[in-house]
């Protein structure tokens, strides 16, 4: 028999994260590698627990991630984000918890786009008077 897992897909900067939930005994496994083998900052490690310590189900699910896109900081937020919509398929009543917590949303911010004239999305070329 095929064994229960839930899916969860999460976005932030541009970065995107596809998460899976099998229960089991709390590793986390993201891109075929050990979370402290590809998460360099101990910062980031805990910013990928949130959910989890939100909802009290710290060591109960072994979680694997495929990320990809961005740097660290917009990969971990991804991932986050994932793992809290899947949480929400394992149990609705997660949905208070998570929800005030903030993991639910997702972040608007992304780059602003370089425009026409300018050398980024605001930086203006130097004045020359002469």
């Amino acid at each position: 028999m095929a064994q229960v897992q839930y899916i969860g897909t999460g976005r932030r900067k541009s970065s995107t994260a596809r998460v899976r939930l099998v229960p089991g005994e709390g590793k986390i496994v993201i891109n075929n590698r050990a979370v402290e083998n590809y998460v360099p900052f101990e910062t980031l490690r805990a910013i990928i627990k949130q959910p989890l310590v939100a909802t009290e189900t710290l060591g109960s699910y072994d979680i694997f991630v495929n990320v990809n896109g961005g740097g660290f900081t917009g990969q971990a937020g991804a991932i986050r984000h994932g793992i809290a919509r899947a949480l929400l398929t394992v149990d609705p009543d997660f949905r208070p918890a998570l929800k005030s917590a903030g993991l639910l949303t997702r972040d608007p911010r992304m780059k602003e786009r370089k425009k026409p004239g300018l050398r980024g999305a605001r930086r203006a070329p130097q004045f020359s008077k002469r």
